[in-house]
Order: structure tokens, then sequence, then C-alpha cells
């Protein structure tokens, strides 16, 4: 089986953050995506060894930013190389809080949902949360980042946390 074919599914990359009135946790996700029009909900899945998936499960809300291509490394890294546990990720950068009192970036985002949740499914290594939208935005114009923008032109890689990664390839 060759599960780099997966890579070739098509997704973004998403801030998502929680503030549980203890310490907010945010991290960089590919797994952002709307289940439903009608309730309003998105999805997001984060690893349950993720400080934020904590946050989030305390919170019962979280905050989903649409990375857009105007990021660059230092912003990626930022939010998906970094834990949350021992540093607060929005110190010195503009962010706002959205509705639900969960922080969002406002520079390298082109839009942003906070959610309250209304189910989590364990799915193995993750946590799916299930949320309904409370607050939504548009931020800029810039294009949403892919996963193939982040791979090909920024030549990111995949951290072993994400749900996406396969062992021994990026």
């Amino acid at each position: 089986m060759d599960a780099t074919a997966l890579f070739k599914f098509s997704s973004g990359l998403y801030v998502v953050a929680a503030d549980d009135g203890e310490r907010p946790g945010a991290c960089l996700v590919n797994t952002g995506l709307q289940v439903t029009a009608s309730p309003l909900q998105v999805s997001v899945t984060v690893n349950k060894e993720n400080h934020t998936c904590g946050v989030i499960q305390r919170a019962g809300h979280f905050s989903l930013a649409v990375v857009d291509e105007s990021a660059d490394m230092l912003f990626v890294g930022r939010f998906g190389f970094r834990t949350s546990a021992v540093e607060d990720k929005f110190d010195g950068i503009p962010s706002e809080r959205a509705a639900t009192g969960d922080p969002y970036p406002t520079e390298h985002v082109c839009s942003y949902v906070a959610c309250n949740v209304v189910q989590t499914v364990d799915v193995g290594t993750h946590l799916t949360f299930v949320g309904e939208v409370a607050d939504a935005g548009n931020l800029s114009d810039v294009p949403p980042m892919t996963y193939a923008y982040y791979h090909g032109t920024l030549k990111g890689k995949t951290p072993p946390k994400a749900s996406s990664f396969v062992p021994g390839q990026s």
C-alpha cells in the first residue's frame, strides 16, 4: 500500500485555537472541513497529544482560522512546530477574539470561524471535534493556502503529530 496517495487529497492549513480560561492552546492542522449547512457546522481533527486538544475539550469551543498564501515558514513554525503547553503562540502577533472567547491570528489568515463543540469523535490517535458555528468573518482576499502549496512552494514538512503524517515521508 502507498499511503502517500492520501497526500493528493485537497486540504488547506488552519490555525485551531481555544481558550479554557487557563492558557490558550493553538496548533496548525490540515483537517478543517465544513460538514453541514443547516445547522452550519465544521469539524477539526487534533492529535490527542497536542496541548490544544485538551484545551478544546475543557473549553467546549474553538476558533478555526484559514491560513492564506501570505504566511511564511515563521508563521507556520509558530503554530505548527511549537507547543502551547510552554508558550503563548499569540504573544507578539496581531490577533482578535471570536464571540466564543477563542483567539485567532489576524495576519496571514483570510477568514475564521468560531464554534461551540456539539460532538467529539475519538478516531484513534486524534479527536475530531464537530462544532456549530457561532461566529465567522472574512479577513482578506488573499487565497487560502492549500496543503499542496505548503509542501510544493514553501517546502514545508509534515510533523509527526499531523493526521497526514506517514513515517519516512514528508
